[in-house]
């Protein structure tokens, strides 16, 4: 029968302007990074678990398990709606989905601009950090081993300086300060000793209490905020590596959502003009 002219080209009642590939690469992209929010989310909450309750709640605000949980919930929602979104065709998921990764990778570009044109202010507020993990060193292990591990790597010892140890009570150089460990200073800021076969956890006794000369000659002197600021600038090429691996997954899922999204919603113009004109005689 003659097709009513301009009228839209007819489909056959199998096609579908969905796409098999986008739909299901959308899916499985969400599906991976799915999974990994779940790991993080069961590591976070064994580290949580594993502390004493005392400790575990008297540093939150440091405690990298907790940020370890509060990532992985937000990657599992985010993509529990990528998934879902993709699978079921919901427009409405789909956007979400697409909205809240473009809202994470804004924040991250502005968070990168900002961190670069108000250097000083990311400085202090870096410095700042620090120093609260010194006060919290001895409160919580993972805490404790993420700044060790950062003193070795850097070869620092504190923030400004090693006498910045003396915030943290056991380390606090005062009279009054009862802890065996007064005026020491941590054995990772201690310098390597070469065929060390056995660590010595009392290597840095009394540090604090002797100048910068006599100190450099057993441990490192200078804070870690000078030694992370010139590695980041001798990294450069190596963080702009990273951050543009971190946004090429985020913008591929910007990307195949809003592709997937015009082409459920062409799929549903067909379906409704198939509906009104399937009693026309012209049609």
């Amino acid at each position: 029968m003659a097709r009513r002219p301009g009228a839209p080209a007819a489909y056959g009642e199998e096609f579908s302007f969905v796409s098999p590939l986008v739909k299901y690469l959308l899916f499985f992209f969400n599906m991976l990074f799915w999974v990994i929010s779940m790991v993080m989310v069961a590591v976070g909450v064994y580290a949580r678990l594993m502390k004493h309750a005392e400790a575990a709640l008297a540093c939150l605000a440091v405690d990298p398990a907790i940020l370890l949980i509060v990532v992985g919930v937000l990657m599992f929602l985010l993509t529990f709606c990528g998934c879902i979104g993709s699978l079921r065709e919901n427009i409405c998921l789909l956007q979400t989905f697409s909205l809240c990764l473009t809202i994470v990778f804004l924040l991250q570009l502005a968070a990168g601009i900002l961190g670069f044109v108000f250097s000083d202010k990311a400085r202090g507020k870096v410095s700042e950090l620090i120093n609260n993990a010194i006060v919290h060193y001895r409160d919580d292990l993972d805490l404790q081993n993420l700044i060790d591990f950062g003193q070795k790597k850097f070869s620092c010892c504190g923030g400004i300086s090693y006498r910045d140890w003396s915030q943290n009570m056991y380390f606090n150089c005062s009279d009054d300060n009862p802890s065996r460990e007064r005026c020491s200073v941590p054995y990772s800021c201690c310098l390597p000793t070469p065929n060390q076969a056995v660590i010595n956890t009392m290597c840095g006794q009394n540090m604090q209490a002797l100048d910068y000369l006599e100190a450099s000659k057993v441990i490192y002197t200078n804070g870690c905020i000078d030694k992370l600021v010139n590695w980041i600038h001798s990294n450069l090429f190596l963080l702009g590596g990273v951050a543009l691996g971190l946004a090429i997954p985020q913008l591929v899922g910007i990307l195949l959502s809003q592709v997937l999204v015009n082409q459920i919603k062409d799929q549903i113009k067909l379906q409704l003009y198939n509906q009104q004109h399937r009693a026309d005689p012209w049609y």
